[in-house]
């Protein structure tokens, strides 16, 4: 025990560690300040996976550990949020491990939730574990049931549908507070009492469940699978905000609405005056015109340019598909070089 427990020290430290040098090393140009924060979300990504490998082969997760780390995890995202949602998901990392990839911007996504609805530090530190180990259940389930680009048959739709219940029972193993217990067994619940494993409806649901839910749905949504293509995150947004069957809390929606904006941080759009940006940041109560970054162009002194979006000549006309996004990528490349 001894020696398992200063394993799980030392991959927070390791953790820890890494990000210093890489903020150390930052230099403080719009693009450098991107490429810092993502290096630094690569590594709470890694710490994520040494977590779950850990659990794994040890049957061990340190509660102080993970809680230091989702204390820093909430600092970074306060201070970064408008770098750290334009991180997407792409095919490869959800190849390689589709329950750290899910799992870490799961996260992102709950924490600017959290922010958004003015939750005191200590309560979105443990919203940040529970999101963190809400599919921890999953790895008692064999792979090939999340890993497939296959039809589940009932029988294995009923086996992932315990992976809640195993979560909890995980978090409780390890003395974990019942709160963020709660919240792995309930992320799947819904609103209307469509969800599982209970089927509890609306203020039954702990507002830690409903925050991940609905980060969890967003992130599915616009994340690559192996058995679906991804939808824009415009249109994940927008499906969000229709919530035709009441699934989901309408105040967790509108948080998530305003702290990503209609046209979502991260999204490629097409103005009415011709040019072509991409969202940066969210324009306090106005969710229809977030800022965009103009690609391409720079002011005097060589920094981007920003603008922000109206009804007039800046007013987004349309959202990027994902071919349009794909070659815009290619050519941004291509001028770098």
């Amino acid at each position: 025990d001894a020696v398992e427990e200063v394993q799980e020290r030392n991959l927070a430290a390791e953790t820890r560690s890494a990000i210093e040098k890489i903020k150390a090393s930052a230099q403080e140009s719009e693009k450098s300040r991107m490429e810092t924060v993502r290096e630094i979300y690569n590594e709470y990504t890694l710490y994520i996976l040494n977590v779950y490998t850990h659990y794994a082969t040890h049957r061990k997760i340190k509660l102080s550990d993970i809680s230091a780390i989702s204390s820093d995890l909430c600092a970074f995202i306060r201070e970064n949020k408008r770098y750290v949602l334009r991180i997407t998901p792409n095919i490869k990392d959800n190849e390689k491990n589709f329950l750290i990839s899910h799992s870490m911007r799961s996260t992102v996504l709950a924490i600017a939730i959290g922010l958004q609805l003015r939750m005191p530090l200590d309560k979105l530190i443990e919203l940040s574990i529970a999101s963190i180990l809400h599919e921890i259940g999953q790895i008692r389930l064999p792979p090939q049931l999340y890993m497939t680009d296959r039809t589940l048959t009932p029988t294995e739709k009923a086996q992932m549908r315990t992976h809640p219940i195993l979560s909890f029972n995980i978090l409780k193993e390890n003395a974990f507070p019942l709160a963020i217990s709660l919240a792995t067994l309930e992320h799947h619940e819904r609103a209307n009492g469509s969800g599982y494993p209970r089927k509890l409806m609306g203020s039954k649901i702990s507002v830690y469940a409903k925050i991940i839910g609905v980060a969890c749905s967003f992130e599915a949504i616009t994340a690559p699978r192996l058995h679906k293509e991804e939808k824009t995150t415009f249109a994940a947004m927008v499906e969000m905000l229709r919530n035709t069957e009441h699934k989901y809390d309408e105040t967790v929606v509108k948080a998530l609405l305003y702290c990503l904006s209609l046209y979502p941080i991260g999204a490629y759009v097409y103005l009415s005056n011709g040019k072509i940006g991409q969202v940066t940041d969210v324009t306090p109560e106005q969710p229809m015109h977030p800022i965009v970054q103009l690609m391409s162009e720079k002011d005097e002194n060589g920094k981007p340019i920003t603008v922000q979006t109206d009804n007039a000549q800046n007013k987004i006309a349309r959202v990027l598909n994902k071919q349009e996004a794909e070659d815009l990528f290619i050519t941004m490349q291509l001028e770098a070089e």
